[in-house]
């Protein structure tokens, strides 16, 4: 399974994520990042104004709770002991605790092996204000979730802010749901080592791909539109 990876690094795979995670080896990857697209926001943004400017977003295949329910559980068995998973949040999703029960092995009866403890949440400033639900948002959050067994020794970087502000270069071209590359290229650093494995099976802009290249790691996954992604899956 090891061939797996080193046959599928650091390539802009054209996969769907599911199909990726379960081809990859049990605990094998050091840091995931999960950047979904939720089909309840989406659907919450029709009922105001901002759904008729993000027809990009709307493009996008859209994720139910079930599909991101599957997609934590896959990550988790994926991971290594003491791995860390990054999860992008928007505002909404916070407000009504929508997936954040699924982070609880026991009320969702799934084996402790593939249990994921939040440990902290990161608040990304864009340096931009959109619409809004109610309120016209500036920000989007990070949630960071650990593998057991959960140690603040893992995290070499303790200067990293929990307010972190970056501006996109060019937010209206290319991927409409564009990430920072400088918070992810320190998180990475953070968390990982050299030569270490890092998972998006939800590439999209394949920004953790370049944070990978910069910091020497490599870099596992996908995207399921073949306007972002270029090479089919080995």
């Amino acid at each position: 399974m090891t061939n797996f990876l080193e046959a599928n690094r650091n390539k802009k795979l054209l996969a769907d994520g599911v199909s990726l995670l379960h081809e990859i080896p049990a605990e094998s990857i050091a840091a995931r990042f999960f950047d979904p697209q939720y089909r309840q926001v989406l659907e919450k943004m029709n009922y105001g104004n901002k759904g008729s400017r993000q027809s990009g977003r709307a493009s996008l295949p859209q994720m139910p709770q079930e599909l991101i329910e599957h997609f934590i559980i896959l990550i988790a068995g994926a991971l290594k002991p003491g791995g860390y998973l990054f999860f992008w949040c928007d505002k909404h999703i916070i407000a009504e605790g929508i997936h954040l029960e699924m982070f609880d092995w026991k009320v969702r009866n799934i084996p402790k092996s593939h249990h994921l403890a939040r440990v902290d949440m990161l608040t990304w400033d864009k340096g931009r204000i959109a619409q809004g639900y109610r309120l016209r948002n500036k920000s989007e959050f990070l949630l960071v979730c650990q593998k057991p067994p959960k140690s603040i020794k893992t995290w070499k970087d303790k200067g990293i802010p929990d307010v972190w502000s970056e501006k996109i270069v060019d937010p209206r071209k290319g991927h409409p749901h564009k990430k920072p590359v400088g918070l992810i290229t320190r998180l990475i650093e953070s968390v990982t080592l050299k030569d270490d494995y890092i998972l998006d099976p939800c590439a999209g802009s394949f920004h953790v791909m370049a944070s990978c290249f910069v910091t020497g790691r490599n870099f596992i996954g996908c995207d399921i539109s073949p306007k972002f992604a270029n090479e089919e899956l080995v």
